[in-house]
């Protein structure tokens, strides 16, 4: 049975999905706030104005470090959501959610972790050539916790939304349809869609939607093609690591105290059309002759 199929094997009720969806929106909007709006309110002295303010002034407020923290937590309650709705909601094997595998494959997940961090590197040391603006900025007493950060809690953000658009609503959308482009493009739009609220998207504009959108298919193909999430989760992780840890900006969505920051004036720049349009399918390619993918077309567009 393919990793897009494995809906097939449980309890694939429509209530069962829209009872664990309403949760994960329970779990990410309520519940995962709660402790960062218990920590405003005492470090306002429990005020009503303990919540005014904007990120940059709560970050002002408890430390770049500790707004990262709780912008974090909300995926660890999502991603607990998902593998026990999986359990227990649709009666299927924990395993089923990750890969069609007999056990989730740590080596596919570090290597394509390491060879998109390898990219990366390279991008930055190019962007450092041509763009002056990008200055050393490690504070010593913050760097130790925010690799701790970066390498325990980053990755369960990059897994419960990869679980969640990758494996759940993928797998769901498969067993309907039976076609995996559509599994594909679904779930990269609605990957881009969550991504609208971002502050890349107020500063840049919704053309930057693209480039999220065109990394939810990517990732979806990668999916598809190598039926598990081993992939798309290690690349995911290495991004959003780099971006956390290694270069930072003013306007994105991690605000924190990384090896270097841009100071340029925002743009969407060549690095980001590049990626979408040749790195992305460079790695599809890569990925196609190390692990040797089969049937492409078939598991395109043919009815699985």
């Amino acid at each position: 049975m393919s990793f897009l199929t494995s809906a097939d094997q449980g309890n694939s009720r429509v209530s069962g999905y829209i009872l664990t969806l309403c949760i994960v929106v329970l779990c990410y909007a309520v519940l995962g706030s709660i402790p960062l709006i218990v920590h405003l309110s005492i470090a306002n002295g429990g005020g009503e104005g303990a919540l005014a303010g904007s990120m940059s002034d709560w970050t002002a407020l408890l430390g770049e470090n500790t707004i990262l923290c709780y912008l974090l937590f909300p995926f660890v309650l999502v991603l607990l959501t998902l593998v026990l709705s999986n359990r227990f909601i649709h009666k299927r094997s924990i395993v089923s959610l990750f890969t069609s595998r007999a056990r989730f494959d740590w080596k596919r997940f570090f290597t394509a972790a390491g060879i998109w961090a390898a990219v990366m590197a390279v991008l930055l040391a190019v962007m450092m050539v041509d763009n002056n603006k990008i200055e050393w900025n490690m504070n010593p007493s913050t760097i130790i916790p925010l690799v701790l950060i970066s390498f325990l809690l980053i990755p369960i953000q990059t897994t419960a939304e990869e679980v969640l658009f990758r494996g759940y609503l993928f797998q769901a959308f498969g067993h309907k349809n039976r076609r995996g482009w559509i599994s594909v493009v679904l779930t990269g739009i609605l990957f881009g869609l969550m991504h609208a609220a971002n502050p890349e998207v107020e500063t840049l504009g919704y053309g930057v939607m693209s480039y999220y959108i065109m990394t939810g298919i990517f990732l979806g193909f990668i999916v598809l093609m190598d039926d598990g999430l081993e992939l798309s989760m290690g690349y995911h992780a290495a991004n959003n690591i780099f971006a956390a840890l290694i270069l930072t900006n003013e306007w994105q969505a991690f605000q924190t105290d990384a090896l270097w920051i841009d100071h340029a004036k925002p743009t969407f720049g060549w690095d980001v059309i590049a990626t979408m349009l040749i790195l992305q399918p460079l790695i599809c390619f890569a990925f196609y002759k190390l692990y040797k993918w089969k049937n492409l077309r078939s598991k395109l567009l043919d009815s699985q």
